[in-house]
C-alpha cells in the first residue's frame, strides 16, 4: 500500500524538512509505520549541513500526489507467454472469470497482445470451416495431448503442419489421406500406420495404442506421437496446441503506464470499447489489467501537511489526495478538505516547536540526532531567536532539545548562519526559500535569504533583480520580493519587482532603485505578509 506522506512546502527550508522527519519519527514511535517523510524540492545547503552534522539522510523527494494508475486496485491475472498453448490460455481464462481479457507477453516481458473470451470464441468458430493446423511447435502438441514422442528429438522438425485427418478403414479409398501435408490420427490400425509412414505425413498420432517393432523400423520423416486419449478427444485437443500469440489481438491496443494520471486515463477509456487495458511499468513490461470499474473509486494518496496550509505552496495534485492532518504555525489559508481532519496550528516560531510538544504530550523523547536537528530548525526559523515570530516556548523547547542532543545552541546557530552563498547562482538563491501567495486579488512571490553579511549579498543586486523580473514575467506576478535578512544587523534588505507605492505604503519607507532597508524586519510570515495583507485588505 502507498505510504502516508508527511511533507512540508515547496522549496523547503530546514524547518519544513525536519518537521516532516520529526513527525514521521513520532508516528513510528507510536506504532504507525505507514508514515514516510517526503520533500517537494531540492534540499538547501543549510539543511544539508544540519543533516550531515547529525548523521541523517534527506527524505524521499516526491513530485506530486495525483491519482495514478498505480494507486488503483487493478487486476493482476497471470500474464501469458505468446508461445503458450490455447489450451493453457483457456484454463487461465476460466480461473480468472472476472477478468475480461488477459495480457500476452513477448519473451522479454513486453506486450505482445490481449486475449479475450471473444478471441477464443472466434478461433473456435473458425475451426468449423477449417481443419488445417499450421506451424505448431511439436512440443505444444505433446503438451496438450499428454503425449510421448517416439522419434529421437534431434531427428524431428520443430513444428508440424497439415490437414487434421482421422484414419478410416482402407476399403473407403475416397476417404483416405493422400497428402504428405497431413496430421493423421488413428488407433490400433497397422495398415493405416504403415500407409502414413510410407507416405511420410507430417505427423502421426496414435490413440491408446502402441506401434509394432516392425513399423517402428520403417524409415520415415513422420513425427510419431503416442497419446492416452481417444481419437475424438485428440481431435478436439489438437487445435488447442496453437500458440496463443497467433490468436490474440496484437494491433490497435490501448495501453497505460503505472505513472499515468487517472483523469487522463479516464478520458481515453471513454473513447474506447476495449474489454481490458494492459498496464505497463517503466520498462514496458506488463504488470496488470485495467477495466472501467477500476476507475470508479480510485484510492487517493494520503498526506500530512507540515509547516504550511496553502495550496499554492503544497504538493501538486493535493486536490486529488486525502489530507489526514495539518500541523503548522502560519496563517490559515485556502486548503479545503472533504471531511473533518486533525489540525494543529499554533502561534510559535517553528513547526518543530509544535512537534516537540507532541512528543512531550505522549511521554516520548525524540532520538538524540532528531532532537539536534529539531533544535537547529527552531534556530533557523526564528533567526537565532531574534525573529518577532519567536516565543518563549520556542526558546524553552530548543534548550530542551539541545540537552537531549548534547549540543550548544550558540555554536549551532553560528554554524547554520555562516553558510556561504558566494558559489550560488542568483536564481538558485531565489528559489532556496521561496513561497508564492495570493492576497486579495494580488499574486506575488517572496524569497528569503538569511545571512550574516547582507552587504555582500547586495553586491549582486542587479543580478537578483534581473532574475526576479524573469520570474514576474514568467508567472505573471504583481510583485516579487527578496528579503536579505541580516542576523547581525537585525533587519532586512528588501529587493523588489513591482509598484514602488505598494512598498512605500506597506512598510512606511522611501524605496530607491528597487531596494530599501527594513530595520527590525526578520520574518516573512509575521511582518512582511501581514503588512501587505493590511494594505490590500
Amino acid at each position: 500500500m502507498e505510504p502516508i506522506y508527511v511533507t512540508g512546502h515547496r522549496n523547503p527550508d530546514t524547518d519544513s524538512i525536519v518537521a516532516a522527519m520529526a513527525y514521521t519519527e513520532l508516528r513510528h514511535a507510536l506504532g504507525d509505520r505507514d508514515y514516510e517523510a517526503a520533500c517537494l524540492g531540492s534540499v538547501s545547503d543549510e539543511t544539508k549541513l544540519i543533516l550531515r552534522k547529525f548523521g541523517c539522510q534527506p527524505p524521499r523527494r516526491i513530485s506530486n500526489v495525483y491519482n495514478q494508475i498505480k494507486d488503483l486496485a487493478y487486476e493482476t491475472p497471470p500474464i501469458l507467454s505468446s508461445a503458450v498453448t490455447m489450451g493453457r490460455a483457456w484454463t487461465v481464462l476460466q480461473e480468472n472469470k472476472n477478468t475480461p481479457s488477459i495480457a500476452v507477453a513477448n519473451e522479454d516481458g513486453t506486450l505482445c497482445g490481449m486475449l479475450s473470451w471473444d478471441d477464443v470464441a472466434s478461433y473456435n468458430a473458425n475451426l468449423v470451416s477449417s481443419s488445417y493446423l499450421s506451424e505448431v511447435p511439436i512440443f505444444n502438441l505433446l503438451s496438450v495431448l499428454e503425449g510421448k514422442l517416439l522419434n529421437d528429438p534431434a531427428d524431428v522438425r520443430d513444428t508440424v503442419s497439415g490437414e487434421v485427418t482421422i484414419a478410416l478403414p482402407q476399403s473407403r479409398k475416397n476417404l483416405l489421406f493422400h497428402k504428405k501435408d497431413s496430421i493423421v490420427i488413428c488407433g490400433d490400425q497397422p495398415d493405416m500406420i504403415s500407409r502414413a509412414l510410407e507416405l511420410g505425413v507430417s505427423c502421426l498420432i496414435l490413440c491408446q495404442t502402441e506401434i509394432t517393432e516392425e513399423l517402428r523400423q520403417v524409415e520415415s520423416s513422420t513425427s510419431i506421437i503416442l497419446t492416452p486419449y481417444d481419437a475424438y478427444r485428440t481431435v478436439r485437443l489438437i487445435f488447442q496446441s496453437t500458440p496463443v500469440g497467433r490468436i490474440c489481438q496484437t494491433s490497435d491496443i490501448v495501453s497505460f503506464h503505472l505513472e499515468d494520471r487517472v483523469d487522463d486515463v479516464r478520458e481515453q477509456v471513454q473513447k474506447n470499447r476495449a474489454h481490458g487495458y494492459p498496464i505497463l511499468d517503466g520498462e514496458e513490461h506488463v504488470v496488470g489489467i485495467l477495466t472501467r470499474r477500476h476507475l470508479l473509486q480510485p484510492r487517493r494518496k494520503r498526506v500530512v501537511l507540515v509547516d504550511h496550509n496553502e495550496a499554492a505552496q503544497s504538493v501538486p495534485g493535493l486536490e486529488e489526495a486525502e489530507i489526514l492532518e495539518i500541523i503548522d504555525h502560519h496563517r490559515l489559508a485556502d486548503i479545503q478538505t472533504r471531511g473533518p481532519i486533525y489540525v494543529r496550528n499554533e502561534p510559535v516560531g517553528s513547526t518543530n516547536t509544535i512537534i516537540a510538544g507532541m512528543f512531550q504530550e505522549r511521554g516520548l523523547l525524540p532520538s538524540a540526532s532528531m532532537a539536534g536537528m529539531m533544535a537547529a530548525a527552531i534556530i533557523s526559523d526564528t533567526v537565532m531567536f531574534k525573529s518577532p515570530t519567536c516565543t518563549k516556548r520556542d526558546i524553552q523547547i530548543a534548550e530542551r532539545l539541545a540537552r537531549i542532543a548534547d549540543v550548544s545552541l550558540d555554536e549551532l546557530g553560528k554554524e547554520i548562519f555562516s553558510t556561504s552563498w558566494s558559489n550560488k547562482e542568483p536564481r538558485e538563491l531565489l528559489y532556496a526559500d521561496y513561497k508564492e501567495f495570493h492576497i486579495a486579488g494580488y499574486d506575488l512571490a517572496v524569497s528569503q535569504i538569511t545571512c550574516v553579511n547582507s552587504q555582500a549579498m547586495l553586491s549582486r543586486k542587479e543580478a537578483f533583480l534581473a532574475e526576479m523580473e524573469e520570474i514576474a514575467k514568467e508567472k505573471k506576478f504583481d510583485m516579487v520580493l527578496l528579503l536579505l535578512t541580516d542576523v547581525l544587523m537585525e533587519g532586512t534588505q528588501l529587493l523588489y519587482i513591482g509598484d514602488d507605492n505598494i512598498v512605500s505604503q506597506a512598510f512606511n519607507v522611501t524605496p530607491k532603485d528597487n531596494c530599501v532597508f527594513l530595520p527590525g524586519v526578520m520574518s516573512r510570515k509575521k511582518q512582511v505578509i501581514p503588512s501587505l495583507s493590511a494594505l490590500w485588505g
